[in-house]
């Protein structure tokens, strides 16, 4: 694999090693950096000493590696906020009772079904000057008016931290609010904040202003609002008023990732501009004016789209692909992209671990490292077919590259991904064309209505495309369990099988066979565990009593009737299935009494009978039963109390209260999540 010979591929292999190092391990800041200043002075030894003595060039190469590694962890401690000694989170009582806090809004964010969403930036906490970001969740009422990026607000409100996810093997949203730096949430009604009059009148502000400027012109054209959230999706990254629906349908066609403004917009932004600018001569002088104005279009696309990460990370990187092309050095695509890499987890480490990059990064590396090679397969003669033909070939490549994370991630596969892309791709680069043109009219003020009716009805009709692609659900692959074991040995079985292809020998299929049986170990000893385990499961479900008993991949479910009937659409219950690679064998009615390894579990659901000889080892309260606790535990006299999310919660806090009376363990499932018996 020619690209790892490449130096600064290793390097930058030592530097993402050393931001995971400092995202999952946190190592001491002066640990940290006593290892960074070590591993600059051994490194400028062993330059100085290879270049007395050529045979010590390896020591060198392994310094700088190390150096390499000292930086990236350096980098993710420098850049993450519960650091900073002034960051909120290192207050003891942020937590305990009311403050007034003092932020900012940076961004809106999509609105749940009953508040709307922010990302603040915090100003001042009391009369302390304090900083980091947090979560605004403003409740809507009948007036709905959003607030402007950059205004201030004073808000006199309890803080709240981020949860774990409180059933097994579901999204964890206080974990991925972490990896955003946001490790704290408001809730407030409207009129309960103060306004301030001073707005900040930064980068944000002003991109916001423009994208607010462009949605009204293209509203008073009666753009339809459906096509409208599609369009500003596609063209200014802004996904916030899509309908759930429109996102299903695109997500199923395989076609989500067009939703967001990532590598495909700005490589279409990067193709039209180049294309505007052929007349310009090729001399030096002239391809470097075209180098500035294709730098500054792909920037200022950039600000309109309002500087999401996924746009900074594309535009850095077709920046630096337009770099190459002026430098004419096509050869060393994978230096560009290595750069690009380097350079915007330098200044944002945390882009990392967000799904968008790693997807971004690994398309690109595999279409420009395999589709070549699935291009020489088939030279169709006809240069219709061949465009065809290298659309299919790019699609199979990054398909191929992303197949792994996506299952990982989202546990479905589209199968019918090429017939998507083979249809969307050629129309999308009109629609493309003609949004980023009708934006710029929109910003100027002036929207011919010809040209915004030919984008409604192109985005209307590549709408109905993707429905009618995405009804056929029978070639959809939905709840594939994967692990993280699966996803590695999977990606060595890919690169090994690309190896090979490229060019075919002994060594390189016996290295293919090798990574068959890896996936093939890994696989079964996945199972071998899973079939060896078994668990008893009390779900933190709202509504209704979920209980299930795993006896290795075979799982009973207890529920009631209508539960049941619907059990395969739970998404509680299906994310346990695919987390243990589990298949629901048997469905039965919750009952009074349950037996698990030995230990008995009685339930006691609204009517509260029970039988007074009986002593359980766990006593699982649901439905809020009327019952004298007291009693009960004094005559019973279990060794656990639980209460699952469908009691009151008034009648939990006096069960606990009970409970720690009498000694006996008590878990709610609302407060600590699900409870697992082993």
């Amino acid at each position: 694999m020619k690209v790892l010979q490449f130096p600064l591929a290793r390097i930058t292999i030592g530097f993402l090693a050393g931001i995971l190092v400092g995202y999952y391990f946190k190592p001491d800041v002066a640990f940290a950096f006593s290892t960074l200043f070590i591993a600059t002075c051994v490194f400028v030894f062993t330059y100085f000493w290879s270049k007395r003595n050529a045979i010590l060039t390896l020591y060198y190469g392994l310094a700088t590696y190390f150096l390499a590694f000292s930086i990236g962890t350096s980098t993710q401690i420098i850049h993450t906020d519960s650091y900073q000694e002034s960051n909120y989170i290192h207050q003891k009582t942020i937590f305990e009772k009311p403050h007034l806090v003092s932020v900012t809004i940076r961004e809106k964010l999509r609105s749940s079904a009953y508040n709307d969403r922010y990302i603040v930036l915090v100003k001042k906490i009391d009369d302390s000057v304090n900083t980091g970001r947090m979560l605004l969740n403003i409740r809507k009422d009948s007036l709905n008016h959003p607030f402007e990026i950059g205004t201030s607000l004073q808000i006199d409100t309890n803080l709240y931290q981020n949860r774990p996810s409180k059933n097994p093997n579901q999204f964890d949203y206080g974990k991925y609010l972490e990896g955003k730096q946001i490790y704290a949430q408001l809730y407030a009604d409207v009129s309960n904040i103060k306004i301030g009059s001073f707005i900040e009148k930064d980068v944000w502000y002003y991109t916001s202003k423009l994208r607010t400027k462009i949605i009204r012109n293209l509203e008073e054209t009666h753009f339809n609002k459906t096509e409208l959230n599609v369009a500003i999706a596609l063209i200014l990254g802004q996904q916030q008023d899509i309908s759930p629906e429109i996102i299903r349908d695109y997500q199923f066609a395989g076609a989500v990732h067009i939703l967001s403004v990532s590598g495909l917009h700005i490589g279409f932004i990067l193709l039209f501009v180049t294309l505007l600018l052929k007349p310009f001569p090729n001399t030096r002088r002239g391809s470097f004016i075209k180098l500035i104005i294709i730098l500054l279009s792909l920037f200022s696309f950039g600000l309109i789209a309002g500087l999401a990460p996924s746009v900074l990370r594309s535009v850095t990187m077709f920046s630096f692909v337009a770099i190459g092309m002026y430098l004419r050095r096509s050869t060393n695509i994978f230096h560009t992209l290595l750069v690009s890499m380097l350079l915007i987890l330098l200044v944002q480490p945390s882009f990392l671990f967000d799904v968008g990059f790693q997807l971004s990064y690994v398309a690109l590396f595999f279409i420009l490292w395999l589709q070549p090679l699935l291009a020489q397969l088939w030279k169709p003669k006809n240069t219709i077919i061949n465009y065809f033909w290298e659309i299919l070939t790019v699609s199979f490549a990054a398909q191929i590259g992303t197949l792994p994370l996506s299952i990982y991630y989202f546990h479905q596969f589209p199968g019918l991904f090429f017939v998507t892309n083979l249809v969307i791709i050629p129309f999308l680069s009109v629609i493309m064309a003609l949004g980023v043109l009708v934006m710029v009219l929109a910003a100027l003020d002036f929207v011919p209505v010809f040209l915004a009716k030919s984008l409604e009805w192109s985005i209307y009709i590549l709408n109905k495309i993707i429905n009618s692609i995405a009804s056929l659900e029978q070639f959809i692959f939905r709840d594939i369990s994967f692990n993280w074991q699966l996803l590695l040995s999977l990606y060595l079985l890919i690169i090994a099988t690309i190896i090979w292809f490229k060019k075919p020998n002994f060594n390189r299929l016996a290295f293919v066979l090798i990574t068959v049986i890896i996936f093939q170990i890994t696989y079964f000893q996945t199972h071998w565990t899973i079939r060896n385990q078994s668990e008893l499961i009390i779900f933190n479900s709202k509504k209704n009593t979920l209980i299930a008993e795993r006896n290795g991949a075979n799982i009973t479910l207890y529920a009631c009737d209508s539960l049941l009937e619907i059990a395969n659409k739970n998404q509680t219950f299906t994310s346990y299935l695919m987390g243990n690679f589990s298949n629901l064998k048997t469905k039965k009615r919750i009952q009074n009494l349950i037996y698990f390894k030995g230990k008995k579990i009685l339930i006691l659901d609204s009517l509260g009978v029970y039988p007074t000889a009986i002593r359980p080892d766990i006593v699982v309260f649901t439905q809020s039963p009327k019952i004298n606790l007291e009693r009960f535990l004094q005559t019973s006299k279990p060794k656990m109390v639980i209460a699952d999310a469908s009691n009151y919660r008034n009648i939990q806090k006096l069960w606990k209260a009970t409970c720690l009376k009498e000694k006996i363990p008590f878990h709610a499932t609302g407060e600590k999540g699900f409870y697992s018996l082993e």
